[in-house]
């Protein structure tokens, strides 16, 4: 595996991905696994940590976010004889005559994607349930479809337990910060939120995010009952605090490490079914809720899993576009006012 920008144990999408590559790895302890950081975040400091792992002769390649997609271009044809498993990425690999940017999946490449929105409406749901001052928020880092996938989602959750579940609660704010790496704005993005009467974020914002984590943190060790909400994994360990809790209500995950898990699997089994876009859904246990999520009562886990069963069957239809999300809010007569969707 090649990182993305950060760390193996970033709590994210590094970390999610590199554990589901372990997990492989403990299955069948004959596999060798190894990761590289890049040096920098560049399409030529990605390209040049693939070429230094494809010299030592690694048969799979796991490469983890969207900043893949012109160094994986060049990688899967310059590597024919690796399989590349790209998540939230597909290859770019030039330019129509028109400037329309060209992707390619080859058939040594497979691109994973994930049904985000499905997840944070889930979350959406939980904290209507669960807020007591009937204000939420969404901070999101860049706005990027995966992103903004897991906005839209998350407004949707609420609307629909505003207007089926009993709830009464407002989306007051929707910001996207610009970038996924200044602690300090998530930091002072959140803390205006907590002083709007806010008491769950979704922060969907890598580095941001965790500003906007411990502005929870400080505020709940001072007796505020505050909440954030993670996404990619279940980060419900960053949110801790000195006496045992975590101010992570619960996090909309992708899983990860299951796909890495399952395409390495077919790689070894000789059934890589390269050349092709896969989208992991709620169906496809893609996406969802940690196993455990200590901060919602049993009632609202309930609520939950009934709402999950209604998404599996079709009954409800997530929104995945900002379109479908303002039809999805006219139709349940659910209008948060002006906000950035």
């Amino acid at each position: 595996m090649v990182t993305d920008a950060g760390t193996i144990d970033d709590k994210s999408f590094n970390q999610g991905t590199w554990e589901g590559i372990l997990e492989y790895q403990e299955d069948h302890p004959e596999v060798e696994v190894q990761y590289l950081m890049p040096t920098g975040e560049t399409t030529q400091d990605y390209l040049e940590a693939i070429d230094n792992l494809a010299m030592t002769g690694v048969e799979v390649m796991v490469l983890p976010g969207f900043k893949f997609e012109e160094a994986l271009g060049v990688a899967q044809e310059r590597y024919p004889d690796i399989n590349f498993i790209a998540i939230d990425a597909t290859p770019l690999v030039g330019e129509k005559e028109d400037g329309t940017l060209l992707y390619e999946v080859a058939e040594n490449t497979i691109s994973i994607f994930f049904t985000e929105q499905q997840a944070s409406f889930l979350t959406g749901v939980a904290a209507a349930l669960e807020s007591q001052t009937g204000k939420v928020a969404f901070l999101g880092g860049v706005e990027l479809p995966a992103v903004q996938k897991l906005g839209w989602g998350f407004v949707a959750g609420v609307a629909y337990a505003n207007a089926h579940l009993g709830s009464d609660v407002e989306v007051v704010d929707y910001i996207y910060q610009g970038t996924f790496t200044d602690l300090d704005a998530g930091k002072s993005i959140a803390a205006g939120m907590y002083d709007k009467d806010v008491d769950v974020i979704l922060a969907a914002a890598g580095v941001v995010g965790v500003g906007a984590i411990n502005e929870a943190k400080t505020r709940a060790e001072s007796g505020d009952e505050v909440y954030v909400i993670g996404v990619d994994v279940d980060q419900y360990d960053e949110g801790l605090m000195q006496d045992g809790s975590s101010v992570m209500l619960t996090s909309a995950m992708k899983y990860l490490g299951q796909a890495a898990y399952e395409q390495i699997e077919a790689h070894v089994n000789g059934e890589f079914d390269g050349g092709r876009v896969v989208m992991m859904d709620i169906n496809a246990n893609g996406v969802g809720l940690p196993t455990e999520n200590p901060n919602l009562s049993d009632k609202t886990m309930d609520i939950v899993n009934e709402v999950v069963w209604a998404v599996q069957d079709g009954v409800i239809e997530i929104p995945s576009t900002k379109e479908d999300l303002l039809l999805f809010l006219d139709e349940l007569n659910q209008d948060f006012g002006d906000l950035n969707y």
